[in-house]
């Protein structure tokens, strides 16, 4: 794929005017300190006609009529709606919890939608230019596939362009979840999609790479990674590989590594795995002729050749990025307006690989 930069979908004006509009002070029911709740010299010693009135929502009601407290915050109800939408689609069941992060990772309030559309920003990797994008729309919620949050943070500053997003993203009230390896492992999830995508009209019988133990009823077998055999004759690689590249949104370069001695353009097929991301390790012990992922490292390259077998990359969010705006998008979408009619789900301007392949003899 040919990378774009920022200003091929949405020119830089328009990016900065959003970025102004969702960085300026927002109308938010924050407490001031000046009418937190002090002792009786504090009391009468000031004027309280100089406090400023408290809010009016049950939120944070700071009246005296009764206790208040952070237990009266309500959450948005559209984002709870999202949440369940996508765990009926990803059940949080099957993602790999022992180094993945799902789940909603950012809240929102009732009071925060209040101030939103019913929209849904989907995105491969949540980037500050994605959420200003989401800002900029009015979005309520962020999907973003990968995890947003991967380990705990013990201070959130501007110091760090992940949390100075997050704190962009808390202020505007938007909520992001993020359903990473449970969209992989599921029956109708990424990598199903992505077998399909390498066998294309060609019949084959599959199954996974590695099952899921935890995987529920209504949705096993499930399981990360895919294997396909194909039913009839070989499959020349080539025709693979064009599939590949058009599916993925039009990529203009793929990298593969083949046995020494082997031509792609006369490879034939048999079998294949497939694993969207860094899936090597998925994969490795595979006993097929052709691997397909986002991306591996050089000695895993080296070893998969070693072994008679040809490995495909296509750079790690090229290998996902399709299956969100093909499959997901109007799925989550489809199930959203059965209770909420005019919900959208919309597809970030500004979401893409961060590499660009270049050809020296074109750099001017």
């Amino acid at each position: 794929m040919r990378a774009r930069g920022l200003g091929t979908r949405l020119a830089a004006p328009t990016l900065k005017t959003a970025y102004t509009t969702a960085t300026a002070p927002l109308c938010r029911p924050f407490l001031p300190i000046s009418t937190a709740r002090r002792c009786s010299s504090c009391i009468s010693s000031s004027s309280s006609s100089h406090a400023p009135a408290p809010p009016s929502h049950r939120q944070a009601s700071m009246s005296s009529d009764g206790p208040w407290g952070a237990w009266q915050v309500q959450p948005s109800k559209f984002t709870q709606l999202v949440v369940s939408s996508m765990q009926e689609l990803y059940p949080e069941a099957l993602a790999d919890k022992a180094w993945d992060n799902v789940g909603l990772l950012v809240g929102n309030t009732e009071t925060d939608a209040l101030n939103k559309k019913p929209v849904v920003l989907v995105t491969n990797d949540l980037t500050f230019q994605v959420a200003i994008d989401a800002i900029s729309k009015s979005a309520s919620v962020i999907v973003s596939y990968h995890p947003f949050i991967f380990s705990g943070l013990k201070s959130i500053t501007t110091k760090d362009p992940q949390q100075a997003t997050l704190l962009q993203l808390a202020k505007a009230g938007v909520a992001v979840y993020c359903p990473h390896t449970a969209v992989d492992a599921a029956p109708r999830g990424l990598n199903t999609w992505l077998a399909d995508v390498v066998a294309g009209p060609h019949p084959s019988t599959r199954s996974v790479a590695i099952p899921c133990a935890s995987a529920p009823e209504s949705h096993s077998p499930a399981g990360y990674g895919a294997l396909g055999h194909f039913s009839g004759e070989p499959v020349a690689l080539p025709e693979i590989l064009k599939r590949l590249a058009s599916r993925l949104g039009g990529l203009r370069h793929v990298m593969v590594a083949s046995p020494v001695g082997a031509s792609v353009a006369s490879t034939t097929v048999r079998s294949f795995g497939v694993c969207a991301g860094s899936g090597y390790d998925v994969l490795k012990n595979a006993d097929v002729d052709l691997l397909v992922m986002g991306e591996t490292s050089h000695h895993s390259a080296l070893r998969a050749i070693q072994q008679g077998k040809t490995l495909v990359q296509v750079f790690h969010s090229n290998s996902e990025r399709a299956y969100l705006g093909e499959v997901m998008r109007p799925s989550l979408e489809d199930l959203l307006r059965k209770t909420v009619p005019e919900a959208e789900v919309v597809l970030s301007e500004y979401d893409k690989d961060p590499f660009t392949i270049l050809d020296v003899n074109e750099i001017a």
